[in-house]
């Protein structure tokens, strides 16, 4: 898809013209670093309001903004049991932002370098049970998990030949599940 930038013409009438594919994917990431610009902004009232050290990073990666926030030890407060204040608070991270863009957000959020070790697990396990059903031939379910933990999942699962996975279920209890392909 390309964007297109209005020129007057020499008679005063407006012509479209293509934009570079540079001018475009530099327009992209300037977009998300202005997200990125917010939800640092939000995130460094909220670290004030709790009195927590923190380090704000901002970074855009494949299309998305990703904030981390490192420092710490109070940050772990931040993350919860099996990451669920993290997902609530990376939700109203992305409110923020759309509150202050009009765009819904896709930002990523992370404190104390936590998603990054769960994925690396989450990883794993995709990983394992894949070749558990290509050996065996049973399905198997796994416990429910959020869009985040699905999503690698998914990309583990399919890394391995002969099996797929199919999510199924309603959230809050969406859940991977993982089948021999015929």
């Amino acid at each position: 898809m390309s964007e297109t930038v209005q020129e007057p013409t020499e008679a005063g009438q407006s012509a479209e013209e293509p934009l570079e594919a540079g001018q475009e994917r530099s327009n992209t990431e300037t977009l998300l670093v202005q997200e990125g610009d917010v939800a640092g902004d939000y995130l460094e009232r909220l670290l004030d309001l709790l009195d927590y050290d923190g380090d704000i990073d901002l970074d855009v990666e494949a299309g998305r903004a990703v904030v981390s926030i490192d420092g710490g030890s109070d940050l772990e407060k931040l993350v919860g049991s099996r990451g669920q204040v993290l997902e609530a608070l990376q939700e109203l991270t992305r409110l923020a932002v759309q509150q202050n863009s009009g765009v819904r957000s896709r930002l990523m959020l992370d404190v104390s370098g936590w998603r990054a070790g769960r994925r690396d697990e989450l990883s794993t396990l995709g990983k394992d049970t894949a070749k558990t059903v290509l050996e065996t031939g049973e399905e198997t379910r796994l416990r429910p998990m959020t869009p985040f933990e699905r999503k690698i999942i998914h990309d583990a699962v399919a890394s391995v030949d002969g099996v797929h996975g199919e999510s199924e279920g309603e959230e809050p209890s969406r859940k991977v599940v993982v089948y021999k392909s015929s």
